[in-house]
């Protein structure tokens, strides 16, 4: 492969491609691309061609549910032939050797993903997510405490957003805090739409040596964390002990800081709403799961590929096609929620789809839940008069990123 060619864009040969309109957001940095709910508009499920390419996006509630839990429908990336027709036999070895497919238990169907999912929930437990929980307010705490010894202005990004629950999966996973600068940068790297191949070989190269070098350590000297019983009770091997913990550090802090803060930009906002959540606490549990429902930060979606013919939502889609459970959208379903372009805080609990659905959905949601619930309600207690530092059109905003938020918050509060 030439030099010109290894500079291309990652996400051109990995993700499926929409047209602009279907993916670039308007005025409001909360709504979906104003092309995807129009789109949505004329039902749950539409075929879209775009650079020579087709593509089943699902837009409808019901029917994403009904795909997210479908057999027929493979989350197997790897396999799938509308990428390896995108790059040569020698360019796929080297971007996915067999060493970095192990333990990438998201990419994978049953019974493969069954088996590590089991292991994975015996470590998830209830036990040790309580737990956390004393630890997260702790963590919360000291965020909000250096932050206020600071005096306002602050980015809320930098000083609260992303500490939190890197410090959180730091603990949960037993990974030194002090190695958070590299492997934020990492994963930053690696979720960027804009890295080249070269560039996205090069991030999982040394994410896959940073962790390597983490679970020798706790073969060595296993503590009480998850990667140590990972390591001592089940009988993965280093590649996939490797895989999964470098999963589970990017997953486990990317979407819960930028959810902690462009949540806290959709309520700054929507000052009623955030009136309404500073005057019931007790709203806050029902709070997080809207803002979930209402930013839906997975800002392309769920791909999937049909194993065989499956019919849904009034039309058949063929064998070896493409499927696309576009997230926004599918929050957004009026036919499931009233008033679905409303973010209102005290809106009952709905079965939205922010941590999917089926056998792939969120292991870590709980944690995600309790991190969300816990900074909210203190942000909210301790920093009064909390608002922008900035006018809200210069939040600069995460449309280069595959998880959306901001990458910065500007914010001040009553000293």
């Amino acid at each position: 492969m030439t030099t010109a060619e290894r500079q291309r864009s990652a996400q051109e040969l990995l993700r499926p491609q929409l047209p602009a309109e279907l993916i670039q957001r308007g005025r409001c940095p909360f709504d979906p691309a104003k092309g995807l709910l129009e789109l949505s508009g004329q039902g749950p499920v539409h075929r879209v061609e775009h650079g020579g390419e087709s593509l089943w996006l699902v837009t409808g509630h019901d029917e994403a549910r009904a795909v997210l839990a479908d057999a027929r429908m493979s989350a197997d990336r790897f396999d799938n032939p509308r990428v390896r027709a995108r790059m040569s036999p020698e360019l796929f070895a080297e971007m996915f050797p067999p060493e970095r497919r192990a333990g990438s238990f998201i990419s994978m169907d049953a019974p493969e993903h069954t088996r590590y999912r089991r292991m994975l929930t015996g470590q998830f437990t209830v036990r040790r997510m309580r737990q956390l929980e004393p630890r997260v307010h702790e963590i919360v705490t000291q965020q909000l405490d250096a932050m206020i010894a600071a005096g306002p202005p602050s980015d809320l990004v930098h000083d609260f957003a992303l500490p939190v629950p890197s410090l959180v999966i730091c603990e949960l996973l037993g990974v030194d805090y002090g190695d958070r600068d590299e492997f934020q940068r990492n994963t930053s790297k690696l979720l960027s739409l804009k890295a080249t191949i070269e560039e996205q070989i090069e991030v999982g190269t040394e994410l896959r040596r940073f962790m390597r070098g983490l679970v020798r350590a706790k073969k060595s000297q296993p503590t009480d964390d998850l990667l140590s019983g990972l390591v001592t009770d089940t009988d993965l091997t280093e590649n996939e002990l490797i895989g999964i913990a470098n999963l589970l550090l990017i997953a486990g802090h990317e979407t819960t800081a930028n959810m902690l803060a462009l949540g806290t930009f959709a309520l700054l906002e929507h000052p009623d709403q955030l009136e309404l959540l500073r005057a019931h606490p007790e709203f806050t549990e029902n709070a997080v799961e809207e803002l979930l429902r209402y930013l839906s930060i997975i800002a392309f979606g769920v791909p999937r590929f049909a194993k065989e013919e499956v019919a849904l939502g009034g039309v058949t889609i063929p064998e070896g096609a493409t499927v696309l459970v576009a997230v926004p959208a599918v929050n957004r379903d009026p036919g499931q929620y009233p008033d679905p372009h409303e973010l209102r805080v005290d809106r009952p609990r709905g079965h939205h789809l922010a941590f999917g659905h089926g056998i792939h959905q969120c292991l870590g949601q709980q944690l995600a839940r309790v991190e969300m619930i816990v900074g909210f309600t203190e942000l909210l207690r301790r920093l009064p008069g909390l608002k922008l530092a900035v006018p809200a059109n210069e939040v600069p905003l995460r449309t280069d990123m595959a998880i959306y938020g901001v990458h910065a918050l500007p914010v001040s509060w009553d000293a």
